[in-house]
């Protein structure tokens, strides 16, 4: 079965779309990291816990706003390791968003190109999507660093029976970032696909 060009763009642009999409739900939403507790003294259905996201943190049915601003936070107050989180998880909300952003704009040039039906644009937009992609692994892989971090200074403080009865996972939000960032890599996957056809197109009749 022969896939043409337009076959192509529109899987492009549906995974294009796909890949916004995901990676605006996933960081408009809190289940990134999920904290469930299970004390000695409760029963199954006292399970106590708390998830959270970049921006909110949820625990026992509050909710508490994570408050970020790297320009005036007094870093004297902090130890080394605080700082180093401190500074990853401005990185990461740095990071995620601007990806997001920057699909949006690519978005454009994919139409643009499609309808162009340029090698060099096609090419162009396809690198920017893997340029996108890079910001979005960059972003969630830094994520689950500092969660690690951040459990592993936890367990420093309270010691490991006091984590006995907590059980720590990533969630859905973070899986969707990670398809994001497939779908991204798919794209520019598809879009350097249909350069490559519109050149060849364009050097057949030179051929024959």
């Amino acid at each position: 079965m022969k896939i043409t060009f337009g076959c192509l763009v529109i899987t492009a642009g549906i995974c294009g779309v796909l890949s916004f999409a995901f990676l605006a739900t996933s960081l408009g939403t809190d289940y990134w990291y999920i904290i469930e507790t299970n004390p000695m003294n409760a029963s199954d259905s006292e399970d106590m816990g708390s998830h959270s996201g970049l921006w909110r943190i949820y625990e026992e049915g509050k909710m508490y706003s994570v408050s970020i601003d790297s320009f005036n936070v007094n870093y004297s107050g902090y130890s080394a390791t605080e700082r180093r989180m401190l500074n990853m998880h401005v990185a990461i909300v740095v990071l995620l968003p601007l990806s997001l952003v920057l699909l949006l704009f690519g978005g454009i040039c994919g139409l643009v190109s499609s309808l162009a039906r340029s090698t060099v644009l096609l090419t162009c937009t396809a690198s920017y999507f893997f340029i996108c992609s890079l910001f979005t692994l960059c972003g969630a892989s830094l994520y689950i660093v500092y969660s690690h971090q951040a459990l592993a200074e936890t367990e420093r403080l309270v010691g490991q029976e006091g984590l006995a009865y907590i059980r720590t996972s990533f969630g859905w939000s973070l899986g969707l970032a990670w398809l994001s960032y497939g779908l991204e890599l798919l794209t520019g996957v598809l879009l350097l696909i249909a350069a490559e056809k519109v050149k060849l197109r364009h050097s057949s009749p030179t051929m024959a």
